[in-house]
C-alpha cells in the first residue's frame, strides 16, 4: 500500500512540472516592448510649394512630445509660434510671407526619451501682383447717419465672394445690412437697411492678407477700424421749393434759401435723391472746362456727391436763392448761410434732394448708396441666396 501510493505521487509530480523551455518562454513573456518613435506630422510637408499664406501652418506628433519648433525664413526671421500644453502641437500664430522659402527645424522626443527630427522645408506662393485695399473710415472717427462702410481696392476684384467672406461689421446695436459691389468691381460698400441709429459703435475688419483677389493677385494687408455714429442730423432740400431745410432727431433746425442747378439743361441740374456729405472746405477751387470756368473760388464749400455738386456761399445769386436755380448743380446760399451749415454738416449726414428731372445714380460717384432700394442692394452682394 505505501508503495503505491509514493508511486501515484510522483507520478502527479511529473504531470505539473515546467521544462526549461517553458520557464525561459514565461520570463520572455514579461520584457517590455519598445515604445513607438515619434511620429512627427508636419504642414506645410517637406517639398510643398505655392503654399497660401493663410494655410495651416503647423506640427503635431504621435507617440511622444514637442521639445522645440521653429520655422524660419531664408532671410532669418522666425515665423511667431504657440506650443500647446500637452505638447503634442505647435501652431504659427502669424502668416506667412510672399515668395518665401521656410525650413523647420527641432525635435520630438517620445516616452523613452528617443529623439525624431522636426526636419523639411516649403516655399509661398509668389503672386503676380499685390493689390492695397482702404477703408473710408478712421479710427475713432463719427459719422453721420447714412455713413456706407468702404473697402476699394487699386485693381478690379473677381474673387468677390472669397473677400466678402473675409470682411465682417459688428454693431453694438443690432442693424440690419449687407454689402454690394460697385464702381466696377474694385470697391465694395456696406450699408444699414435704414439709417443708423445715433451713438451706434461699429468695427469693421477685412481679413484680406494673403487671400487671392484675382488670378495670381493677392491682398497687401488686412483693413480695420472702430468708429461712432453721431447724432441724427439730415437735410432735406427741395429744387421746386428752392429751400434747403436742416432737422436734427426729427426737429427743423434750419431753413435757408436756395438756388439749385439750372433744371432745363442736362449738365447742370443738382440730382435727385439721397446724398452723403463726403468733406467740408473752408475755401474750395471749382473747375468745369464745359462751361469755361476754371479755378473758382468759394467759401464754406460741403461737398455731397463726386458729380461737383456742393453746398457753398454764392454771394453772386443771393437774389435768385429762394427763387430762382441758376448754379451749375452746386447748392447756392448766402454767407451767412453757408458758414452756418458748413459748421453743422458732418460727414456721412445724409442730404435729400427732391424735385429735380435727374437722379442720383451710379455715374456720380463713391457715395450713392442710399439711390438703391433694399432688394436692389443685397442682389450687388457676391453671397447673395
Amino acid at each position: 500500500m505505501i508503495a503505491l501510493t509514493l508511486t501515484a505521487m510522483l507520478w502527479l509530480a511529473a504531470c505539473t512540472g515546467s521544462t526549461p523551455q517553458q520557464r525561459n518562454a514565461g520570463m520572455q513573456d514579461s520584457t517590455p516592448e519598445p515604445a513607438p518613435a515619434a511620429e512627427v506630422d508636419l504642414r506645410p510637408g517637406d517639398g510643398e510649394a505655392d503654399v497660401e499664406p493663410r494655410d495651416d501652418v503647423s506640427v503635431t506628433v504621435e507617440h511622444g512630445t514637442l521639445d522645440n519648433v521653429t520655422l524660419t525664413a531664408d532671410g532669418g526671421e522666425q515665423v511667431d509660434g504657440e506650443l500647446a500644453e500637452n505638447g503634442r502641437s505647435w501652431t504659427a500664430t502669424e502668416r506667412l510671407g510672399y515668395g518665401k522659402r521656410y525650413r523647420w527645424t527641432g525635435t520630438a522626443t517620445n516616452a523613452e526619451g528617443k529623439e525624431s527630427p522636426v526636419t523639411g522645408s516649403f516655399e509661398t506662393v509668389k503672386p503676380t501682383a499685390i493689390h492695397s485695399a482702404s477703408l473710408n473710415v478712421g479710427d475713432g472717427g463719427t459719422y453721420g447717419v447714412a455713413m456706407p462702410i468702404s473697402i476699394t481696392f487699386d485693381e478690379p476684384v473677381e474673387n468677390k465672394a472669397a473677400v466678402e467672406r473675409a470682411l465682417s461689421v459688428e454693431t453694438s446695436t443690432a442693424t440690419e445690412g449687407s454689402w454690394a459691389w460697385l464702381e466696377l468691381d474694385t470697391a465694395v460698400h456696406w450699408r444699414p437697411k435704414e439709417y443708423w441709429q445715433p451713438g451706434t459703435e461699429v468695427s469693421v475688419s477685412g481679413d484680406l492678407y494673403g487671400l487671392e483677389l484675382s488670378d495670381g493677385a493677392y491682398a497687401e494687408s488686412d483693413v480695420s477700424s472702430t468708429f461712432t455714429i453721431g447724432r441724427r442730423q439730415l437735410v432735406r432740400a427741395n429744387t421746386q421749393s428752392h429751400r434747403m431745410k436742416v432737422f436734427v432727431d426729427g426737429k427743423q433746425t434750419a431753413d435757408y434759401p436756395a438756388s439749385f442747378g439750372l433744371d432745363s439743361d442736362p449738365g447742370r441740374v443738382t440730382r435727385s435723391g439721397t446724398h452723403v456729405v463726403m468733406t467740408k472746405h473752408s475755401e474750395y477751387y471749382m473747375n468745369n472746362p464745359a462751361y469755361d470756368y476754371e479755378d473758382f473760388r468759394v467759401e464754406w464749400a460741403v461737398r455731397i456727391s463726386n458729380n461737383g455738386e456742393f453746398t457753398h456761399a454764392a454771394p453772386w445769386s443771393v437774389g435768385s436763392q429762394g427763387y430762382d436755380n441758376v448754379s451749375h448743380g452746386c447748392i447756392n446760399l448766402a454767407p451767412a448761410d453757408a458758414l452756418e451749415y458748413y459748421n453743422l454738416a458732418q460727414t456721412g449726414d445724409p442730404f435729400e434732394v427732391r424735385g429735380s428731372s435727374v437722379p442720383l445714380g451710379p455715374r456720380d460717384g463713391d457715395y450713392h448708396d442710399w439711390s438703391y432700394s433694399w432688394s436692389e442692394w443685397t442682389s450687388m452682394s457676391a453671397l447673395q441666396d
